[in-house]
């Protein structure tokens, strides 16, 4: 429960008008306050009349008045700015949680996709690495260069060699240029 004092609902231009209307009149003659230093003045001396009030305090305190209520406007149109702010900003937040939850879920299930296919190729290199080598090179003379490379680079040497020797020359040479160039762009230090 936010408690305020009543004062605080009253805007600062208010509070400034009514400090200087009070000094004005204390300044003009309506109220006097005693000084120790100054010498008190008869009600007789033509210094104690007091001066009428300026014909024109009614007009400045309407204008005063219509500006409290303009500010105040202003005041309760920011305040309702604010709280859309305050709204979007919760809203924002909440998004970028259930984004943060996605983004979770879908690394999850790219793990689990690449651990799946990693579990293919290595399941389907030991079916060639078991294959005769006289039946298994014409599988990878049908390959393209780069995937056949990619089986023979997970096998064993032995079973990488008979295949590669059951392989036509061009076939060989060119999974030989694969296999020999695919670390050549990797990071020497």
């Amino acid at each position: 429960m936010n408690m305020q004092h009543p004062l605080t609902k009253i805007g600062p231009l208010p509070v400034i008008v009514l400090a200087l209307i009070v000094s004005a009149s204390l300044r003009l003659g309506g109220i006097g306050l005693a000084n120790a230093n100054e010498p008190a003045i008869a009600p007789e001396t033509p210094m104690a009349k007091p001066i009428e009030a300026d014909p024109d305090m009614p007009a400045l305190l309407a204008m005063v008045q219509a500006r409290t209520r303009q500010l105040d406007a202003k005041e309760a149109e920011l305040a309702a700015k604010a709280s859309d702010l305050a709204a979007a900003q919760e809203l924002i937040e909440m998004n970028m949680k259930k984004l943060a939850e996605a983004e979770a879920k879908l690394a999850d299930t790219i793990s689990k996709v690449d651990g799946a296919s990693e579990a293919d190729l290595t399941r389907l290199t030991a079916v060639y690495e078991a294959m005769k080598p006289k039946v298994a090179a014409p599988l990878f003379e049908q390959m393209t260069p780069e995937f056949a490379a990619g089986f023979l680079g997970r096998m064993a040497p032995q079973a990488a060699a008979g295949i590669m020797s059951g392989l036509s020359t061009d076939a060989g040479y060119a999974i030989s240029v694969v296999l020999a160039g695919r670390n050549a762009k990797a990071p020497s230090q």
